[in-house]
């Protein structure tokens, strides 16, 4: 069976080397291994890098919609920016994160990335 596409793995949260067993443990958490091949997902890290493309996007599009509504609607007061912009960062945030994360995994996972080490 060919491995699936660490793009299409990690979008759907499946095992980068089987692409039938589960990724996650919980919201964000790593599984530490597939219950379906048994791959071990210990020593593969992401680290704070999805955190960081997050931040990044959902930092753009809040941006682009608190000057929308600024210019759209003359100025409005503090409050409304706030109504709209909390939702949109913290729901945002979080519906990005775990397909981030798993993409980055997954591209982890494939190309064998490992912690740099010094050779002596």
């Amino acid at each position: 069976m060919a491995k699936p596409s660490p793009f299409q793995a990690g979008l759907n949260g499946r095992c980068p080397e089987c692409g039938e067993g589960a990724m996650f443990a919980g919201l964000l958490k790593l599984a530490p291994r597939c219950h379906a091949c048994g791959a071990d997902f210990e020593k593969a890290d992401v680290g704070d890098g999805a955190s960081v493309f997050a931040l990044f996007i959902i930092g753009f599009l809040a941006m682009v919609v608190f000057l929308l509504v600024a210019v759209g609607f003359n100025n409005p007061p503090l409050w409304v920016h706030a109504i709209i912009q909390i939702p949109l960062i913290f729901g945002g945030s979080i519906a990005v994160l775990r397909p981030i994360k798993g993409v980055l995994f997954a591209l982890q996972w494939h190309h064998d990335a490992q912690e740099a080490r010094l050779d002596d």
